[in-house]
């Protein structure tokens, strides 16, 4: 099974930056795809970007266009989030997840096609 870890998360004022790191252990991540999911109180969980397990692919929200970045290192076994130009509606609980799809399929955004979660890592943008 799939073990995952975030850390990075913190309180960052509006227009600040954070990056978001996903380990990885106890199965073959090259097979995985990799997504990062948020829940704010109250809130349903939101897919937020997503990455294939060949790297090649990237989907993400519209709400985060042109402000966060996914990338994977397979040499560490891990994710990366970079989040640019924060703002208060970013503040939320931040998860990764994965599901074994090998190759360059787009990965979905939607919670229930993954299996393996991380226990999430909190974002406040707050000034």
């Amino acid at each position: 099974q799939l073990q995952l870890v975030e850390s990075g998360g913190g309180l960052v004022q509006p227009g600040g930056s954070l990056k978001l790191s996903c380990a990885t252990s106890g199965a073959s991540f090259e097979f995985f795809r990799i997504g990062w999911f948020r829940q704010a109180p109250g809130m349903e969980r939101e897919g937020v970007l997503c990455i294939s397990s060949n790297g090649e692919r990237t989907n993400f929200a519209d709400s985060v266009k042109g402000r966060f970045t996914i990338s994977r290192d397979d040499a560490k076994n891990t994710v990366y989030l970079q989040m640019n130009s924060l703002k208060p509606e970013d503040t939320a609980v931040y998860y990764c997840a994965g599901h074994p799809v090998p190759g360059p399929f787009l990965c979905p955004l939607d919670s229930r096609t993954y299996d393996y979660w991380g226990q999430g890592t909190q974002v406040t943008v707050s000034s």
